[in-house]
């Protein structure tokens, strides 16, 4: 069962505390990486990051989990939520695979299971990164700058 941190929050705080803990639910890739920074804005790893797969999710952080639009993806998805437990509703953060619709079996599954979920968020195919080295490389493309600005404003203006 997927739990959350009871640690406690340190006295010194650095005014930016974690807001988005993801949790990938088929892999870690340029993708996933991606959305992490895309998230994270100018933070540096202080408001958005990549859980660890036995690590829990730290107190007052927005989960998040991130799928392609796949079936394989979001079966994947339908899986964690079976074990999700008392925590709160996640995000689901869906990246298209392909510069096309999902197939009409995974848009259905999103549908099924919208319920469990506090929101859900697309971001685009794009192309660029199947040709950068680095997150940060790809936040130099004008439409990955785009994408992020779109998943920043769709994820803060809806946040449970």
């Amino acid at each position: 069962m997927i739990t959350q941190s009871a640690a406690s929050i340190p006295e010194a705080r650095t005014g930016v505390e974690l807001r988005y803990a993801l949790i990938p639910a088929h892999g870690h890739g340029i993708a996933v990486a991606t959305v992490a920074r895309m998230l994270d804005g100018e933070g540096g790893g202080d408001r958005a990051r990549v859980l660890s797969p036995s690590e829990s999710i730290p107190y007052g952080a927005q989960p998040v989990l991130l799928a392609e639009s796949t079936v394989y993806g979001m079966s994947c998805v339908e899986q964690l939520l079976q074990q999700w437990g008392p925590l709160p509703r996640p995000w689901l953060v869906l990246v298209s695979d392909a510069p096309a619709r999902p197939v009409p079996d995974a848009r259905y599954l999103v549908r099924a299971l919208g319920s469990r979920l506090a929101g859900v968020a697309q971001v685009p195919y794009l192309p660029v990164l199947r040709a950068v080295k680095s997150p940060d490389e790809a936040l130099e493309h004008k439409d990955v700058l785009a994408a992020a600005d779109k998943l920043r404003r769709t994820m803060e203006g809806n946040r449970s």
